[in-house]
């Protein structure tokens, strides 16, 4: 309650002095809204938790029981050292400090990219290829950075990189069979699964990352890139298309390609990036690589990089041919080309 203390304080209408303080009612602080980024991370987390551990108690998933839990718990380790040493060369604080909620929000990434990684290589009964996966996946956040913002952000999906690097570099890893996903159903089941995981994910990037114009972009995309091989390269138009139906599919355009942290904000930009990767996908299957989601999402990501590290020169090129008060040269401006 707040006293404004004034002994000539007149009464509405009358004029007249009432002589006493008058007192105004305590303002109601409304407590501050939850970050929207943090909100579509808990729901990320959850959601890819969750599914891993029907996975290996119901669904089939063929890796070992023990792999997600010790690739989420070395990716922990990993990214603790890695952020305490790269706060203490940035003279900053780190970004898990502040409380045990705060440690929590900040590990949600690399708790995600844990998970995928152990969901969806097959490095059959050995365990290193996932932690090196893991490994590469979070040491990318620290080492493909690029000023956005006026910040230093990273650009290559970290869970992807970190799986299609281990593909690269080790030919006799995989990726785990798209049957695991559906092992152990049957009949209705089935399809209630993909079912279950496109109505869920559809929901968390249409409320909460607005990533639905990048989907739509890729999912058109990919169709096209299917019906061009398919007029162009007599390719089987229906085995083209068949990845679109799978589990696997849905995931990665859900999950992982939607990732608000290396993808654009703008919808405009946001589908270009969806169709240049369905593009990119595309051109790797006429060439036979297999794996391609992954890879043409990588390729994508550098390129997206290189307009991020480009386009502040043409911003200042515009501006310096600008009239005399025109405005000012920003160092942010240009990002919001992602």
């Amino acid at each position: 309650m707040t006293v404004t203390g004034s002994q000539n304080e007149t009464t509405a209408g009358s004029g007249r002095s009432t002589g006493e303080p008058t007192t105004t009612p305590p303002q109601v602080t409304a407590p501050p809204a939850m970050d929207r980024r943090i909100k579509a991370l808990r729901m990320f987390a959850t959601s890819i938790t969750v599914f891993t551990i029907l996975g290996h108690l119901f669904l089939g998933f063929e890796q070992s029981p023990i792999t997600p839990i010790v690739a989420v718990l070395f990716g922990y380790a990993l990214d603790l050292v890695l952020e305490t040493l790269d706060a203490r060369a940035a003279g900053r604080a780190p970004g898990y400090a502040g409380g045990f909620a705060r440690t929590i929000d900040y590990l949600l990434p690399t708790h995600i990219a844990g998970l995928a990684c152990a969901m969806l290589l097959w490095g059959n009964a050995s365990l290193w290829p996932y932690l090196f996966a893991v490994t590469i996946a979070v040491s990318s956040k620290y080492l493909f950075r690029l000023p956005v913002r006026g910040r230093r952000k990273h650009f290559l999906n970290p869970s992807n990189f970190g799986i299609a690097a281990t593909l690269v570099l080790f030919p006799w890893v995989g990726i785990a069979p798209p049957y695991h996903f559906t092992n152990n159903t049957y009949g209705t089941v089935d399809w209630l699964i993909p079912l279950g995981i496109l109505m869920a994910g559809t929901m968390l990037n249409v409320n909460l990352t607005k990533r639905w114009p990048l989907i739509l972009a890729w999912a058109g995309g990919f169709a096209l890139q299917a019906v061009l091989r398919w007029l162009l390269l007599d390719h089987m138009l229906v085995a083209a298309l068949l990845p679109m139906t799978g589990v696997a599919f849905i995931l990665f355009t859900n999950y992982m390609i939607t990732d608000p942290g290396t993808t654009p904000s703008k919808p405009r930009n946001q589908m270009v990036f969806g169709f240049t990767t369905a593009m990119v996908y595309g051109l790797l299957v006429t060439f036979n690589i297999v794996f391609g989601l992954f890879f043409a999402l990588v390729i994508t990501c550098a390129l997206r990089g290189i307009v991020l590290l480009v386009s502040p020169m043409f911003d200042r090129e515009d501006t310096d041919s600008s009239p005399p008060g025109g405005p000012e040269p920003s160092l942010t401006q240009g990002d919001d080309r992602r």
